[in-house]
């Protein structure tokens, strides 16, 4: 009797676990939107063969059909296919709060996109930061993985601090970003003009695992770049490609003064993980002065976090051999930093090449996306024999040729003309500018290539 009482109990625990069918459930049950509730605007959902259909409606702002649980670690797959006029998303730990009398979702938003941009599975922070993670044409695998007329699979990994995304089976964005930890997923109908109306997107096979995930996780990947937000830190992935911290964000080690052995006394100030610029009344390099590296870089991959205050002028200067006579700033290339729309400096110079993320009076800046006073915005300079380029919160916004002729006839026409040799050093130090006003830099990092 014992042995048949064990025998039945081991039958029953395999036929159990066959039924289980792995970690995986359905988030959505194809039949109703039990579980879920509407936020945002009141666009159309409804649901039709077991599929999630979201109806374009003008004059009413983004909408989203939201789980009423939120999530913290999974891995969401799901298939969707979208009018190749509309723009759309699923939110993942997203959260919702009022905004004037309306309700406003925000966080973490998978991109789904059909139009010519093709930056379906990027990652944007919708109604806070911005982009996080645009697809870049860099990864042309990502930009042709999505079909425009058909369904897409997609594969979402959310797993603590990380954020992984597939598009038929296309790896397309790896973030390392810890604003959130938990909320909900949101399918988005996005806001829309009155020509737009009726455009569907639709949302199908939708299942979610929370357990087990390392089990149903994707095989990381070098196609793509990883993007790290977690201030002064380096992850494994950057530090096996060669990154190193400048700021460790609680010393000045690595840094002095420029023309100076040590760091300035005063002018600058350490805390809550930033190098602090003081104000001290907008004036070039008169109160503490410009940071420089100890080192000196040739080619390289530099990034930088800024933030500045209003009508506030400071900028990251590159090639800085401080080799040439000045009573302001050390002499460089200039990654200019500067509050547009307040400061005077912005509608001189030709063409606004004295605005943010422009080469300082050389350059100007296209195609800027820069997330406003008071937030922070992401800095990147890419030195490569010769080649340099300026990105702004992940685009690019401009390039050109050290040495070209090109490059050397618009040092002619600029404030530089009488430096021999400007911008043409084999190598120099990297600064930071102190120009009187308050400006705070963090995560400054860089990998020589």
């Amino acid at each position: 009797m014992k042995q048949k009482f064990l025998i039945s109990i081991l039958v029953i625990t395999i036929l159990f676990s066959g039924c289980r069918q792995s970690d995986w459930y359905d988030l959505f049950n194809g039949n109703d939107f039990t579980g879920f509730v509407q936020k945002g605007g009141q666009a159309q959902f409804l649901v039709e063969d077991g599929v999630m259909i979201g109806i374009s409606t003008p004059d009413t702002p983004n909408s989203f059909m939201c789980t009423a649980e939120e999530y913290s670690n999974f891995i969401l797959e799901f298939e969707v296919k979208v009018d190749t006029l509309l723009n759309s998303g699923v939110q993942i730990r997203s959260h919702s709060r009022d905004n004037a009398g309306r309700e406003l979702v925000y966080g973490y938003q998978i991109e789904i996109d059909p139009t010519d941009r093709a930056w379906s599975g990027g990652i944007y922070d919708e109604a806070r930061r911005g982009w996080l993670y645009p697809v870049t044409p860099n990864n042309q695998a990502a930009v042709k993985s999505f079909d425009r007329q058909g369904w897409n699979r997609y594969h979402v990994e959310a797993i603590g601090n990380r954020f992984r995304t597939w598009v038929n089976g296309i790896p397309v964005a790896d973030l390392v970003d810890d604003a959130d930890s938990l909320g909900f997923i949101g399918f988005q109908v996005h806001a829309v003009a009155k020509e737009l109306a009726g455009a569907r997107v639709m949302w199908r096979n939708i299942r979610i695992a929370t357990e087990n995930l390392e089990r149903y996780m994707n095989s990381d990947t070098v196609a793509i770049y990883q993007a790290n937000f977690i201030p002064n830190t380096l992850t494994d992935s950057e530090v096996n490609d060669g990154w190193k911290l400048l700021f460790d964000g609680t010393t000045s080690t690595g840094w002095r003064g420029a023309h100076k052995d040590t760091f300035p006394e005063s002018g600058w100030v350490i805390k809550d993980g930033c190098m602090k610029v003081l104000a001290s009344g907008g004036a070039e390099s008169k109160g503490g002065g410009d940071i420089v590296t100890l080192n000196e870089y040739s080619n390289f991959d530099f990034f930088f976090e800024f933030r500045i205050t209003e009508v506030a002028n400071s900028g990251v200067k590159y090639f800085v051999t401080e080799e040439y006579a000045t009573t302001g700033s050390a002499i460089g290339l200039e990654y200019q930093i500067l509050d547009d729309l307040r400061h005077p400096d912005a509608k001189m110079g030709r063409d606004g090449n004295r605005t943010t993320s422009s080469v300082y009076d050389l350059i100007p800046a296209a195609n800027k996306r820069f997330n406003g006073i008071g937030q922070w915005n992401a800095g990147h300079i890419v030195s490569l024999n010769g080649h340099v380029e300026h990105w702004l919160n992940g685009f690019k916004v401009l390039e050109y040729e050290r040495g070209s002729e090109a490059f050397r006839q618009l040092v002619k026409e600029s404030k530089y003309k009488d430096y021999a040799g400007f911008g043409e050093a084999q190598k120099g130090h990297i600064l930071l500018q102190e120009h009187g006003d308050e400006v705070w830099f963090r995560s400054v990092k860089i990998r020589e290539l």
